[in-house]
């Protein structure tokens, strides 16, 4: 991943793929699931090859990324993921335990 000016962008390259019926991106909880699935088939006289790939990836988000703010392209075999940051959520804060 990189970020570019306040939006981290993950790319993959999956050549040979049709984006509207072979990947799915999704997002819960702070984790984008990418998956994609090559089927390819390639006929001659007396043969038929068939070729079959997965991709499955999951990647934790950064803290302050933005859920409601993801849009994600496929252009030229590569697939982009850009998704939006919000300002930055503040540290942990510690809470002190008392005793009784």
């Amino acid at each position: 991943y990189i970020e570019e000016g306040g939006t981290y962008v993950l790319r993959a390259e999956l050549p040979g793929i049709d984006p509207k019926k072979d990947v799915t991106v999704t997002v819960a909880d702070g984790v984008l699931t990418v998956k994609a699935e090559r089927r390819d088939e390639t006929k001659q006289e007396h043969r038929t090859e068939f070729r079959y790939g997965a991709f499955v990836r999951t990647i934790a988000l950064p803290a302050g990324a933005d859920e409601d703010d993801i849009a994600a392209t496929y252009t030229d075999g590569i697939l982009e993921i850009r998704i939006g940051m919000r300002e930055a959520k503040p540290e942990p804060k510690q809470i002190p335990v008392n005793t009784g």
